[in-house]
């Protein structure tokens, strides 16, 4: 599992370290304040077995910095200084090993940076990962993964990695019971299955077969939640990034989304989610039971030195600040005096 991360001067952090939980880390704050970046930098460590360069392509590519120049994603600055990311994980025999990325602003390719720590141990103790962006990927993967190998197109890696994984066939054997559950519930909540031909998406229901193309994105989603557990890229031991689940998704589902989340956690698969939504809070904080393993982690602006640092607590009542409370106990208070006013009249 990742235990913590830790910046300097990388992207928008002079510095932050933040500590993480090995069920579900869900991360809140305002827009740019970082949530986005640090499930990127993460990912990445998780994924180096799968990137010919190590760490800093793979850091390189995720982010994917103008001119595909690493330098840039040193904190600006009108002066020359370094940036940093380390990822501190912990293995199965409770051993921590940590990777180290550090790097200029003068730095131009992945391979003139400095990655040290325990490499070796790392790549030798492969993560399965995956991460969900924004943006849904589903209905454009024929043909996707030919094109972003042999063009230069301008997309972060996220994109092609999710379709690589998407495509992998089932596992061998027979599903286990808590994956088959799982499948099962998603399946009652998406009215379907979803089914592969030459790298092209459906979603077989009662009424037939439906092509992602035609298929409402919020579906799109759970399918592809649904094809990860299916294949076997979320198991014990894997790790999962989901970047605004609540993006396209009717708030009704989210119910079931929210539920499969901490089923999945339950069997073992660390979770990073980053939301801007009331209603995944207001879902984990109903449905998490006192086992689950939950952090809230908060990003916010310190007002005097206008840098990004972090609260984090594990009671949805302690998050502080809360942006999306705040915002929504705004709308309460506006209603309220909409209709107070109304009654003078």
């Amino acid at each position: 599992m990742l235990e913590k991360i830790k910046f300097e001067k990388f992207t928008a952090f002079e510095k932050l370290e933040v500590k993480f939980s090995s069920g579900i880390n869900i991360f809140v704050g305002e827009n740019g304040t970082g949530k986005t970046h640090i499930l990127k930098a993460a990912y990445a460590a998780c994924d180096i077995a799968k990137s010919k360069g190590g760490f800093a392509e793979k850091i390189n590519n995720v982010f994917l910095p103008s001119g595909k120049q690493i330098g840039r994603l040193v904190k600006r600055s009108s002066v020359s200084s370094r940036g940093a990311i380390e990822v501190v994980r912990r293995l199965a025999d409770d051993k921590k090993i940590a990777l180290r990325l550090s790097l200029s602003n003068h730095t131009t390719k992945p391979e003139k940076a400095t990655v040290s720590g325990s490499t070796k141990v790392w790549l030798e103790n492969p993560m399965e990962a995956a991460y969900i962006p924004v943006k849904d990927m589903m209905a454009n993967a024929p043909g996707f993964r030919s094109l972003y190998e042999e063009r230069e197109i301008h997309f972060e890696e996220v994109y092609v990695d999710i379709i690589r994984k998407a495509s992998l066939p089932i596992l061998k054997g027979p599903t286990d019971k808590p994956r088959k559950q799982l499948l099962e519930n998603l399946q009652e909540a998406m009215d379907g299955k979803v089914t592969t031909k030459n790298e092209e998406f459906f979603l077989r229901s009662k009424h037939g077969e439906l092509e992602f193309t035609l298929l409402a994105e919020g579906f799109r989603k759970m399918g592809l939640l649904w094809i990860l557990i299916q294949n076997g890229t979320l198991l014990n031991g894997s790790v999962l990034f989901w970047d605004e689940p609540e993006t396209n998704l009717n708030p009704k589902l989210m119910r079931a989304v929210i539920g499969i989340l901490l089923e999945l956690q339950r069997v073992g698969v660390q979770i990073f989610l980053s939301t801007h939504d009331y209603i995944i809070l207001k879902e984990i904080d109903l449905q998490a039971t006192k086992d689950d393993k939950i952090l809230f982690h908060s990003l916010f602006r310190n007002q005097g030195t206008d840098e990004i640092e972090v609260a984090s607590t594990a009671n949805y009542l302690e998050i502080s600040p809360n942006a999306i409370d705040d915002t929504f106990g705004s709308i309460v208070d506006r209603e309220i005096e909409k209709s107070m006013g109304g009654l003078g009249k």
